[in-house]
């Protein structure tokens, strides 16, 4: 519909990729560089093994829990590269479906859309714990609480480890403290989906809390891990499955299934976006590059949402929208009905989706009056 619309004033707030103030893709300044610098290595188009790239593997371990972090070494913690994070999540649900006893998998409500799917196509059981809280909009904690204490024992708990999609509503680290204490009493397991580190604040190790957090605790999960959003490489299909087990024999196990529903479901992965971020995290001056990147993409969608905020008030819009700057990441859960987003719509062009859904990053210095007037127009109007 965004495609077909002749309309100059039209705007997309469904796509859920980083876009510049003019709108445009962006390709990270570090990425070219890892690029020019693999393409006078002169490398060969061999096959990777089922695990993949080992280099890439082991820096995005290190990246989701911290350097000198003792998983890391110490043989409970194996990785396994993926068809980015929904390649890492179908081979989780491949995994738990053939390994996990009929477990239920519960995801918030709401979650990424895909979820449900996946799950679906892998014939796993599903089952929703509360999250969303709409009239204030912000995280309904004591609901998830109570439905992750009565949820069946084992149950897999996905979690969004930064920057939830679609709400952009993230527990405080003491919330997650009691999740962590939550899921442990249930005897649960854990799915960590994590698409966004680095992205949602802007600082890496603030994003990995939860995970860290739960390692501490020594609560085995999995993590699928992305470099879509963080390094922009969204059609490289870059991705990771970590599994921290509890004892090195388990972690071993995991890893030798996992590496055969690899074999059976695409054989083995790509090379060249695992080799541009291996090139990137192991290099310091290209790290440091890309770190001033990330943070100007995450600056520049944090500042977006002061802007919309501020459009809003100025145009008077009933009720409170200062869930606008207290989410975080690429998302925000506007709060506006159905109703009001087939106006926003039809009436101004401006497209997302019908839960009221908005990409940020769609968001720019040029468009964020218009978008505040619409929204103003539609709160009062529908």
């Amino acid at each position: 519909m965004y495609a077909a619309d002749k309309d100059e004033r039209k705007v997309n707030l469904g796509i859920g990729a980083y876009r510049t103030d003019e709108g445009k893709p962006y390709v990270l300044k570090c990425v070219r560089a890892a690029e020019e610098q693999l393409l006078s290595q002169n490398l060969n188009k061999e096959y990777l093994g089922q695990a993949g790239f080992g280099e890439f593997t082991k820096a995005g371990a290190k990246l989701v829990w911290g350097a000198g972090n003792p998983v890391l070494t110490n043989g409970r913690l194996k990785s396994v590269q993926s068809l980015s994070g929904t390649g890492a999540l179908r081979l989780a649900m491949d995994f738990f479906k053939k390994f996990g006893n009929n477990p239920t998998l519960m995801y918030p409500n709401p979650t990424w859309g895909n979820h449900h799917a996946i799950c679906k196509e892998a014939g796993i059981t599903t089952g929703k714990y509360r999250y969303w809280d709409a009239k204030n909009r912000n995280l309904d904690y004591p609901g998830m609480l109570a439905d992750l204490a009565s949820a069946p024992k084992g149950s897999i708990i996905c979690l969004h480890a930064c920057a939830h999609n679609p709400t952009g509503v993230d527990p405080t680290q003491d919330q997650w403290v009691g999740i962590a204490d939550a899921v442990s009493k249930a005897g649960h397991f854990v799915l960590f989906d994590s698409a966004y580190q680095g992205f949602a604040s802007g600082d890496l190790e603030k994003d990995a809390y939860a995970v860290r957090l739960f390692t501490e605790r020594n609560i085995p999960f999995f993590v699928c891990q992305s470099f879509a959003k963080n390094i922009g490489l969204y059609n490289e299909r870059v991705g990771a499955l970590h599994m921290f087990m509890d004892t090195v024999e388990e972690a071993t196990n995991c890893e030798s299934q996992v590496k055969i529903l690899v074999r059976r479901m695409f054989s083995n992965p790509p090379a060249h976006g695992a080799r541009i971020v291996s090139t990137i995290l192991n290099d310091a001056g290209l790290t440091a590059q890309w770190k001033q990147e990330l943070s100007g993409m995450a600056n520049r969608i944090i500042t977006m949402r002061a802007a919309l905020l501020s459009a809003l008030k100025a145009a008077g819009t009933p009720g409170d929208w200062t869930h606008i700057t207290s989410q975080i990441g690429m998302f925000s859960f506007t709060g506006l009905s159905p109703a009001q987003v087939e106006q926003m719509i039809h009436k101004h062009h401006i497209y997302m989706l019908k839960s009221g859904r908005i990409s940020m990053a769609g968001v720019t210095s040029h468009n964020v009056k218009y978008i505040a007037n619409a929204i103003n127009d539609v709160v009062r109007n529908f």
